[in-house]
Protein backbone atom coordinates (compact mmCIF):
# COMPACT_ATOMS: atom_id res chain seq x y z
CA UNK A 1 0.00 0.00 0.00
CA UNK A 2 1.01 3.76 -0.69
CA UNK A 3 2.15 5.51 1.70
CA UNK A 4 -0.45 8.18 2.23
CA UNK A 5 1.65 11.40 3.83
CA UNK A 6 5.37 12.31 3.47
CA UNK A 7 8.21 11.64 5.80
CA UNK A 8 7.57 13.29 9.01
CA UNK A 9 8.99 13.77 12.44
CA UNK A 10 7.40 14.36 16.00
CA UNK A 11 9.51 16.02 18.54
CA UNK A 12 8.39 14.77 21.87
CA UNK A 13 5.86 12.16 22.23
CA UNK A 14 3.65 12.79 25.44
CA UNK A 15 0.02 11.58 25.59
CA UNK A 16 -1.55 13.28 22.97
CA UNK A 17 1.56 13.38 20.73
CA UNK A 18 1.65 9.21 21.47
CA UNK A 19 -2.65 8.77 20.57
CA UNK A 20 -1.31 10.82 17.23
CA UNK A 21 1.70 9.16 16.61
CA UNK A 22 -0.43 5.43 16.98
CA UNK A 23 -2.73 6.88 14.04
CA UNK A 24 -0.02 7.81 11.86
CA UNK A 25 1.64 4.62 12.39
CA UNK A 26 -1.55 2.74 10.95
CA UNK A 27 -1.83 5.21 8.25
CA UNK A 28 1.05 4.96 6.93
CA UNK A 29 3.67 7.56 5.67
CA UNK A 30 7.37 7.48 3.83
CA UNK A 31 9.06 7.49 7.01
CA UNK A 32 8.31 8.48 10.67
CA UNK A 33 11.04 9.87 13.43
CA UNK A 34 10.57 10.24 16.88
CA UNK A 35 12.54 11.86 19.70
CA UNK A 36 12.16 11.72 23.51
CA UNK A 37 14.12 12.79 25.90
CA UNK A 38 15.44 9.42 27.75
CA UNK A 39 16.60 5.73 26.39
CA UNK A 40 13.15 4.13 28.56
CA UNK A 41 10.41 6.96 26.71
CA UNK A 42 12.39 6.29 23.82
CA UNK A 43 12.37 1.92 24.29
CA UNK A 44 8.77 2.77 24.81
CA UNK A 45 7.37 3.39 21.44
CA UNK A 46 7.07 -0.06 19.92
CA UNK A 47 5.46 0.75 16.68
CA UNK A 48 6.44 -0.66 13.32
CA UNK A 49 7.38 1.94 10.66
CA UNK A 50 8.62 4.38 13.42
CA UNK A 51 12.29 5.24 14.54
CA UNK A 52 12.53 5.83 17.91
CA UNK A 53 15.44 8.18 18.74
CA UNK A 54 16.68 8.70 22.63
CA UNK A 55 17.89 12.21 22.80
CA UNK A 56 20.19 10.79 26.08
CA UNK A 57 22.11 8.65 23.75
CA UNK A 58 22.39 10.89 20.70
CA UNK A 59 22.00 14.66 21.78
CA UNK A 60 21.70 15.80 17.93
CA UNK A 61 19.04 13.29 17.27
CA UNK A 62 16.39 16.44 16.61
CA UNK A 63 18.71 17.45 13.62
CA UNK A 64 18.67 13.62 12.55
CA UNK A 65 14.42 13.69 13.18
CA UNK A 66 13.52 16.27 10.68
CA UNK A 67 16.16 15.98 8.01
CA UNK A 68 14.63 15.54 5.34
CA UNK A 69 11.22 15.63 6.69
CA UNK A 70 8.37 17.50 5.21
CA UNK A 71 5.98 17.35 8.32
CA UNK A 72 7.80 18.32 11.92
CA UNK A 73 5.56 18.31 14.78
CA UNK A 74 6.63 19.76 17.70
CA UNK A 75 5.07 17.97 20.82
CA UNK A 76 6.84 19.11 24.08
CA UNK A 77 5.20 21.34 26.32
CA UNK A 78 4.41 24.80 25.41
CA UNK A 79 6.91 26.46 27.27
CA UNK A 80 9.75 25.00 25.22
CA UNK A 81 8.20 24.95 21.78
CA UNK A 82 9.89 27.97 20.48
CA UNK A 83 13.39 27.03 21.52
CA UNK A 84 12.80 23.65 20.09
CA UNK A 85 12.05 25.60 17.16
CA UNK A 86 15.23 27.55 17.28
CA UNK A 87 17.21 24.90 17.53
CA UNK A 88 15.78 22.73 14.65
CA UNK A 89 15.77 25.77 12.56
CA UNK A 90 19.06 25.76 10.50
CA UNK A 91 18.04 21.54 9.98
CA UNK A 92 14.69 22.11 8.56
CA UNK A 93 13.77 21.43 4.40
CA UNK A 94 13.25 24.34 2.68
CA UNK A 95 9.72 23.33 2.37
CA UNK A 96 8.94 22.09 5.18
CA UNK A 97 6.19 22.46 7.72
CA UNK A 98 6.46 22.63 10.98
CA UNK A 99 3.01 21.82 13.64
CA UNK A 100 2.78 23.10 17.18
CA UNK A 101 -0.10 21.00 19.21
CA UNK A 102 0.75 23.37 21.65
CA UNK A 103 -1.85 25.24 23.72
CA UNK A 104 -1.27 29.33 23.68
CA UNK A 105 1.12 29.55 21.76
CA UNK A 106 1.54 31.12 18.31
CA UNK A 107 2.02 30.39 15.11
CA UNK A 108 3.60 33.95 14.71
CA UNK A 109 6.47 33.16 17.67
CA UNK A 110 7.36 29.94 16.32
CA UNK A 111 7.91 31.31 12.95
CA UNK A 112 10.33 34.21 14.00
CA UNK A 113 12.84 31.80 14.91
CA UNK A 114 12.59 29.78 11.29
CA UNK A 115 13.47 30.37 7.98
CA UNK A 116 11.46 32.24 5.91
CA UNK A 117 10.40 29.26 3.50
CA UNK A 118 9.45 27.36 6.41
CA UNK A 119 5.22 26.91 7.01
CA UNK A 120 4.09 26.86 10.40
CA UNK A 121 0.36 25.24 11.21
CA UNK A 122 -1.29 25.21 15.02
CA UNK A 123 -3.05 22.43 15.70
CA UNK A 124 -5.88 21.40 18.71
CA UNK A 125 -6.62 18.07 18.72
CA UNK A 126 -8.45 16.40 21.86
CA UNK A 127 -8.45 13.42 24.28
CA UNK A 128 -10.71 11.16 22.14
CA UNK A 129 -8.06 11.04 19.38
CA UNK A 130 -6.67 8.15 22.13
CA UNK A 131 -9.67 6.17 19.94
CA UNK A 132 -9.89 7.19 16.90
CA UNK A 133 -12.84 9.68 17.56
CA UNK A 134 -11.18 13.11 17.86
CA UNK A 135 -11.59 16.69 16.61
CA UNK A 136 -8.67 18.36 15.45
CA UNK A 137 -8.87 22.14 14.79
CA UNK A 138 -6.04 23.17 12.16
CA UNK A 139 -5.03 26.77 11.43
CA UNK A 140 -2.14 28.14 9.33
CA UNK A 141 -0.04 31.11 10.35
CA UNK A 142 1.03 33.59 7.69
CA UNK A 143 3.24 31.48 5.46
CA UNK A 144 1.12 28.60 5.56
CA UNK A 145 -0.72 28.17 2.22
CA UNK A 146 -3.68 26.23 1.25
CA UNK A 147 -2.16 23.05 0.78
CA UNK A 148 -0.15 23.10 4.20
CA UNK A 149 -3.12 23.31 5.57
CA UNK A 150 -4.76 20.53 3.62
CA UNK A 151 -1.71 18.43 4.28
CA UNK A 152 -1.58 18.86 7.76
CA UNK A 153 -5.25 18.27 8.08
CA UNK A 154 -4.86 14.99 6.57
CA UNK A 155 -2.44 13.69 8.99
CA UNK A 156 -5.08 14.66 11.55
CA UNK A 157 -7.71 12.67 9.94
CA UNK A 158 -5.47 9.75 11.29
CA UNK A 159 -7.19 9.99 14.62
CA UNK A 160 -10.41 11.65 13.54
CA UNK A 161 -12.69 14.08 12.30
CA UNK A 162 -10.67 17.85 11.58
CA UNK A 163 -11.83 21.23 11.32
CA UNK A 164 -9.71 24.36 9.41
CA UNK A 165 -10.42 27.64 10.92
CA UNK A 166 -8.51 30.72 11.50
CA UNK A 167 -5.94 31.25 14.21
CA UNK A 168 -7.83 33.47 16.17
CA UNK A 169 -10.94 30.59 16.09
CA UNK A 170 -8.56 28.60 17.85
CA UNK A 171 -8.72 29.21 21.81
CA UNK A 172 -12.46 29.38 20.97
CA UNK A 173 -12.27 26.04 19.72
CA UNK A 174 -10.31 24.76 22.60
CA UNK A 175 -13.01 25.50 24.70
CA UNK A 176 -15.93 23.42 23.10
CA UNK A 177 -13.37 20.36 21.99
CA UNK A 178 -10.72 20.49 23.55
CA UNK A 179 -12.19 20.74 27.02
CA UNK A 180 -15.52 19.31 25.73
CA UNK A 181 -15.18 15.75 27.11
CA UNK A 182 -14.70 16.95 30.40
CA UNK A 183 -18.22 18.50 30.32
CA UNK A 184 -19.47 15.20 29.18
CA UNK A 185 -17.46 13.03 31.88
CA UNK A 186 -18.86 15.63 34.47
CA UNK A 187 -22.36 14.89 33.07
CA UNK A 188 -21.93 11.51 33.00
CA UNK A 189 -20.57 11.72 36.68
CA UNK A 190 -23.10 13.51 38.06
CA UNK A 191 -26.19 11.62 36.69
CA UNK A 192 -24.24 8.01 37.56
CA UNK A 193 -23.88 9.89 40.91
CA UNK A 194 -28.09 10.37 40.62
CA UNK A 195 -28.66 6.90 39.72
CA UNK A 196 -26.34 5.69 42.91
CA UNK A 197 -28.77 8.31 44.95
CA UNK A 198 -31.68 6.11 43.93
CA UNK A 199 -30.97 2.96 45.13
CA UNK A 200 -28.75 1.70 41.93
CA UNK A 201 -25.45 0.10 43.14
CA UNK A 202 -22.22 2.15 41.39
CA UNK A 203 -22.10 -1.11 38.60
CA UNK A 204 -25.29 -0.64 37.61
CA UNK A 205 -25.54 3.01 37.70
CA UNK A 206 -22.43 3.03 35.69
CA UNK A 207 -23.85 0.45 32.81
CA UNK A 208 -27.21 2.23 32.71
CA UNK A 209 -25.01 6.04 32.65
CA UNK A 210 -21.97 5.14 30.06
CA UNK A 211 -24.32 2.76 27.89
CA UNK A 212 -26.92 5.41 27.82
CA UNK A 213 -24.36 7.99 26.72
CA UNK A 214 -22.44 5.74 24.55
CA UNK A 215 -25.58 4.76 22.89
CA UNK A 216 -27.23 8.02 22.50
CA UNK A 217 -23.75 9.16 20.70
CA UNK A 218 -23.78 6.45 18.53
CA UNK A 219 -27.59 6.92 17.54
CA UNK A 220 -26.85 10.74 16.52
CA UNK A 221 -24.02 10.31 14.43
CA UNK A 222 -26.18 6.74 12.88
CA UNK A 223 -29.60 8.48 12.26
CA UNK A 224 -28.73 11.78 10.98
CA UNK A 225 -31.46 13.89 12.82
CA UNK A 226 -30.90 17.45 14.41
CA UNK A 227 -29.44 16.51 18.19
CA UNK A 228 -33.11 18.62 18.90
CA UNK A 229 -35.68 15.95 16.47
CA UNK A 230 -33.78 12.96 18.38
CA UNK A 231 -34.60 14.75 21.83
CA UNK A 232 -38.28 15.35 20.45
CA UNK A 233 -38.97 11.61 19.90
CA UNK A 234 -37.86 10.67 23.50
CA UNK A 235 -39.92 13.33 25.02
CA UNK A 236 -43.92 11.98 24.54
CA UNK A 237 -46.08 14.63 25.12
CA UNK A 238 -47.21 14.91 29.09
CA UNK A 239 -44.82 11.96 29.80
CA UNK A 240 -42.56 11.31 31.99
CA UNK A 241 -39.38 12.13 30.26
CA UNK A 242 -41.14 15.53 29.24
CA UNK A 243 -40.89 16.33 33.00
CA UNK A 244 -37.55 15.84 33.39
CA UNK A 245 -36.69 17.90 30.57
CA UNK A 246 -38.74 20.92 31.62
CA UNK A 247 -36.98 20.69 35.08
CA UNK A 248 -33.53 20.86 33.01
CA UNK A 249 -34.83 23.71 31.10
CA UNK A 250 -34.88 25.76 34.15
CA UNK A 251 -31.61 25.35 34.84
CA UNK A 252 -30.80 27.67 31.68
CA UNK A 253 -28.05 25.03 30.36
CA UNK A 254 -27.44 27.38 27.46
CA UNK A 255 -26.36 30.43 29.84
CA UNK A 256 -24.63 27.98 31.86
CA UNK A 257 -22.48 26.60 29.17
CA UNK A 258 -22.16 30.05 27.60
CA UNK A 259 -20.76 30.90 30.77
CA UNK A 260 -17.89 28.22 30.95
CA UNK A 261 -16.98 28.84 28.12
CA UNK A 262 -16.66 32.03 28.17
CA UNK A 263 -14.72 31.45 31.52
CA UNK A 264 -12.08 29.00 29.86
CA UNK A 265 -11.73 31.26 26.94
CA UNK A 266 -10.49 33.98 29.44
CA UNK A 267 -8.45 31.88 31.10
CA UNK A 268 -6.62 30.56 27.44
CA UNK A 269 -6.25 34.56 26.43
CA UNK A 270 -4.43 34.57 29.34
CA UNK A 271 -1.83 32.07 29.39
CA UNK A 272 -1.20 32.79 25.84
CA UNK A 273 -0.49 36.43 27.18
CA UNK A 274 2.41 34.93 29.99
Amino acid sequence: MAATLPPLAMLGVGSMGGAILTGLARRGAERIAVTNRTAEKAAAIRLDGVESIALADEPDGNARAVAGARLVVLGVKPAGIVDLAREIAPHLEADAVVVSIAAGTTTASIEAVLPASVAVVRAMPNTPSHVGLGVTGVAGGSRAGDDDVALVARMFEAVGDVIALEESQIDALSTISGSGPAYVFLLIEELTATAERMGFTPEQAATMVQGTFRGASELLAVDGAAPAELRRRVTSPKGTTERAIAVLQEARLGDTFDRATAAALERARELAAG
